[in-house]
């Protein structure tokens, strides 16, 4: 597995990461916990080492199962990267989000026991709260990376200002941030910021949440799933969307790979500042996107998808409007 520098900063990860958020029920819809474990563990042979979850992924039982999945591993040979903040309520509804000192601490703390760790390796608040300073979001975590209880602190979703002020208070390793074919707005700005202050990025959503997968059919999202209430999976979009898959699909079988290693392999191609995250919970899709490291994209390759796939060619925004006034990292 090729490892890479997170961020001028950060830890050393794999070129690869593993979202596990579709490892329990809530946003994917039902899930397999024995597969999804037998998914982490695999992983793990295959080198992988980072790890990226959310307290809030099924109210606790994501971190719960990493935790179960990682028992018996050698702690120093894993980062776990950790997203707090967002409020649930029983009814798995949301609820607002939460970054003052005092929660950052309960979160951290709730986390820890869940994943039954020392330490978590990159914190951070999954949005903006709009009601508490930046600073003193991050200056709470700082004093955990001093205690010992945070390695490095991270990013997400947040723009060009938030990600300066930040690190005014303390080194950023990375943003985590969606960045795909079909999601290339961080491109302006945000990329740009990163590269001066030397923050990487972990890249959510390299397959558009399956849509650009080469697996995606309509039938797909069943109860409790994101996506079938989400922009681009909507009837009007959806076929543009697929349209664009069919069309990169003519390229991945001119290189010998699928849909989704073509996708994979664009976004690893952005720079080697950037670590793709798959979302997959199973040990063939596992597979299939750990095969994107094997595929290298010269310029006449780039030029093609571009042709192909140009910037802003997207049927949809990517969340929902209410969503989409939440994320700073949208606000111009």
């Amino acid at each position: 597995m090729k490892m890479v520098q997170l961020g001028r900063t950060g830890p050393r990860v794999s070129a690869i990461g593993l979202g596990a958020m579709g490892m329990t029920p809530g946003m994917y819809g039902a899930a397999d916990r024995a597969e999804s474990i037998a998914t982490l563990h695999a992983a793990l042979d295959a080198g992988v080492t980072l790890i990226d979850t959310g307290d809030f992924y099924s109210t606790g039982e994501n971190e719960m199962l990493i935790g179960e999945a990682l028992r018996g591993a050698r702690r120093d040979t894993v980062q776990i990267s950790v997203k707090f903040g967002a409020l649930r309520d029983p009814a798995g509804g949301w609820t607002g989000n939460d970054s003052r000192p005092v929660a950052v601490k309960n979160f951290l703390a709730y986390s820890l026991k869940r994943l039954g760790v020392g330490h978590i390796d990159i914190y951070r608040p999954a949005r903006l709260d709009p009601t508490v300073p930046i600073e003193e979001t991050i200056g709470a975590i700082a004093e955990m990376v001093q205690a010992g209880y945070v390695r490095h602190i991270g990013l997400s979703e947040v723009g060009p200002d938030t990600i300066r002020r930040a690190a005014s208070v303390h080194p950023i390793c990375d943003l985590q941030i969606e960045y795909s074919l079909l999601s290339r707005g961080i491109e302006d700005r945000i990329l740009p910021t990163l590269r001066e202050l030397g923050i990487g990025i972990t890249a959510y959503g390299v397959l558009s949440r399956g849509l650009i997968s080469g697996h995606w059919s309509a039938d797909r999202a069943g109860p409790g799933d994101f996506r079938a209430m989400s922009p681009r999976f909507q009837q009007g979009n959806v076929e543009r969307n697929l349209a664009l898959v069919e069309a990169l699909r003519r390229i991945a079988e001119a290189k010998g790979a699928t849909v989704a290693q073509i996708a994979i392999a664009w976004v690893a191609a952005r720079g080697e500042d950037i670590v793709p995250l798959v979302g997959a919970r199973r040990r063939d899709r596992l597979a299939e996107a750990l095969g994107a490291l094997d595929v290298s994209l010269d310029e006449t390759d780039l030029a093609a998808i571009e042709q192909v796939v140009p910037k802003g060619a997207a049927a949809g925004d990517r969340y929902p409007t209410p969503m989409m006034a939440h994320l700073d990292s949208e606000q111009h």
